[in-house]
């Protein structure tokens, strides 16, 4: 399940980046609310843009390196530069995004457009 949300919500963009933070995408009547996981990075190393209907992450994990011990490293962890471009479902206010980064955890809330909220649809029924 979790490969099918990637492969629906990213870019080209994001094959052979050295990070890609998971995502969740939650839909509510007023909202799209998204967070991705970007533990160990300093909010000033984050960069979000929003458009209408998609919305670009990118940013740096650092390695952190000390001089002062000396030894082996082995590390799983990922660091470098990465870019998650995620096409949105419905367009959303771009102008009134909120996001908070907490605990390695970057929260936005994307409005939905007037147009998205006030959608009604009729259904011909057979």
């Amino acid at each position: 399940m979790n490969h099918l949300f990637d492969s629906l919500t990213t870019t080209s963009e994001d094959v052979g980046s050295a990070f890609v933070p998971a995502a969740e995408l939650q839909e509510t009547p007023e909202a799209l609310h998204l967070k991705l996981e970007v533990p160990g990075m300093n909010r000033e190393d984050i960069d979000v843009q929003v458009t209408a209907d998609s919305i670009a992450i990118s940013g740096e994990r650092k390695l952190e390196r000390h001089t002062e011990e000396k030894g082996v490293t082995r590390s799983e962890f990922r660091y470098g530069k990465f870019r998650r471009v995620i096409p949105l479902p419905i367009r959303v206010q771009n102008t009134n995004v909120h996001g908070e980064y907490k605990d390695g955890i970057l929260s936005l809330t994307l409005p939905k457009a007037e147009e998205e909220k006030n959608r009604v649809v009729k259904v011909d029924l057979a």
